[in-house]
C-alpha cells in the first residue's frame, strides 16, 4: 500500500489507495502516522516554512522522507513557494495560514497532526526595522515563540531546532566566532533571538526532557539548484546577495559598497556566507540529534571562512560572466570590519559541515534571479 495525502489550504486530507478503492479519511485531533521503507514516519512543523530558509529546509526534509507540516503567515513570503517545494520534491506537506502569534490556530495544527519535533524560523527580521519598530518585533518574535512553546508542551512536544542569528554575538568579538564567547546584541532584533535563546535554555533546566538546537545563522545566501525557489526579498534588499542579483536582472542601478577603509585585505567588510542549501542540510543534521539527546545547545552554521564584499562581487561576476556597477560608499552604522564563525562544533556533535563553494553560491543565486526576475510573482 502506498500512503498519498490531499492538502487543501488549513487541512489535510489523508486518502489510502488499496485495491483500486480510494476511502477519504479527515481527521481531527486524532494521531495520523504514515509508513516510509517499513517505518515510522516523523511529522515535523515548520513555523515559517513559506521563508527563504524555510522553504529550502522543507525541501530537504521531505527528500529525507519526513512528513512536513508548513505553518505561515505569509507576511514575507509567498504561498508559490510552498507549491515549488512540493514540486522539487515530489511529494505534498500540508499548509496553514496562521500566525505564531495565535494561540487558537497553533492548536489546530496540533490536533490535526501527529508533530513529533518543531523547526521554528518564524520571525521578522529586519535589523533596521527592528530598530523603528521594537515592540512589533518583542511582540511578534518572542511572544510568538512564548505562545509556540505552550502549545507544544500541552501537546507533548518537546523537541525544537530554532532559527537564531549570529547578531547574538555583537560587535566585540574577535573572529572566527565561537559559541562560547559573551553575547551582546546591539539591535532589537538581535536582543529578541538572545532572550529566545535564554528562554529555551530556561524551558530545559526546568524540564530536562525538552531537546533543543540553537541555530546561529550567519550569511545564508544561494538558491536551490533548479531556480525553482530562492531568497524573494520585499521592497529593497537588506542583504548583498539579493542586491547584486536585483542589479545584475536590472531591476537595481547599481550596488552601493558600504565602507572601503576597514582593516581587511581590500577594505571592505568580510562575513561568512553559507549556502542556503548547506544551512538547511545542517537543520537535518541538528534535528536527528535532538531526537536522541536532551539538552539546549547552540551551534554556528556557517563555512568558517570569511569573504569581502568585493571578493563575493568578483566570484559572481566570474560565475555569471556578468559585470556590476558599483560605488563606494559610506560605512553603515554598526557594522564590523571581519565576521564568521567557528564551525567546530556542529562538525563534531552531529557530523555537519558546508560543502558548497562561493562560486556555487553566486551561480545558483544568478540561477534563480534570472528565471524569476520578479521573485514568485
Amino acid at each position: 500500500m502506498k500512503d498519498y495525502c490531499l492538502i487543501m489550504m488549513g487541512v489535510h486530507y489523508p486518502l489510502d489507495i488499496f485495491g483500486g478503492m480510494v476511502i477519504g479519511l479527515i481527521f481531527s485531533c486524532v494521531a495520523f502516522r504514515v509508513l516510509w521503507n517499513g517505518g515510522v514516519v516523523m511529522a515535523i512543523l515548520v513555523t515559517g516554512g513559506a521563508g527563504y530558509i524555510g522553504s529550502h529546509t522543507c525541501v530537504e526534509l521531505l527528500d529525507a522522507g519526513y512528513d512536513v507540516v508548513v505553518v505561515d503567515n505569509l507576511s514575507n513570503s509567498k504561498l508559490e513557494a510552498v507549491r515549488r517545494v512540493q514540486e522539487i520534491s515530489g511529494r505534498e506537506l500540508s499548509f496553514y495560514e496562521t500566525d505564531i502569534i495565535d494561540r487558537e490556530g497553533l492548536e489546530r495544527v496540533f490536533c490535526e497532526n501527529s508533530i513529533d519535533a518543531v523547526m521554528h524560523f518564524a520571525g521578522l527580521k529586519a535589523v533596521g526595522e527592528s530598530v523603528v519598530s521594537p515592540i512589533r518585533y518583542y511582540q511578534n518574535n518572542v511572544a510568538g515563540t512564548i505562545v509556540l512553546c505552550e502549545v507544544m508542551q500541552s501537546h507533548g512536544v518537546k523537541r525544537m531546532v530554532f532559527s537564531s542569528s549570529a547578531t547574538v554575538y555583537g560587535m566585540h568579538n574577535i573572529s572566527p566566532l565561537t559559541e562560547d564567547m559573551p553575547l551582546a546584541p546591539v539591535n532589537p532584533y538581535g536582543r529578541t533571538k538572545l532572550i529566545i535563546e535564554d528562554m529555551l535554555r530556561d524551558a530545559h533546566v526546568s524540564d530536562y526532557s525538552w531537546g533543543i538546537a540553537l541555530l546561529r545563522y550567519f550569511n545564508p545566501i544561494g538558491a536551490h539548484e533548479s531556480g525553482m525557489i530562492g531568497d524573494d526579498p520585499r521592497g529593497i534588499p537588506n542583504n548583498l546577495m539579493p542586491y547584486i542579483t536585483q542589479v545584475a536582472v536590472g531591476k537595481r542601478e547599481r550596488l552601493s559598497v558600504f565602507g572601503g577603509d576597514y582593516d581587511t585585505h581590500d577594505g571592505t567588510g568580510v562575513r561568512d556566507y553559507i549556502h542556503v542549501v548547506d544551512l538547511a542540510k545542517g537543520h537535518i543534521r541538528a534535528l536527528e540529534k535532538i531526537m536522541g539527546t536532551q539538552g539546549a545547545e547552540a551551534y554556528n552554521l556557517g563555512t568558517g571562512r570569511g569573504c569581502s564584499v568585493l571578493e563575493v562581487l568578483s566570484s559572481f561576476e566570474k560565475a555569471t560572466g556578468l559585470s556590476i556597477p558599483y560605488v563606494m560608499s559610506d560605512r553603515r552604522p554598526g557594522d564590523v570590519s571581519v565576521y564568521y564563525a567557528d564551525t567546530s562544533k556542529a562538525c563534531a556533535e552531529f557530523g555537519w559541515r558546508a560543502e558548497k563553494s562561493l562560486e556555487d553560491m553566486c551561480r545558483d543565486s544568478w540561477n534563480w534571479q534570472s528565471r524569476n526576475p520578479k521573485g514568485y510573482e
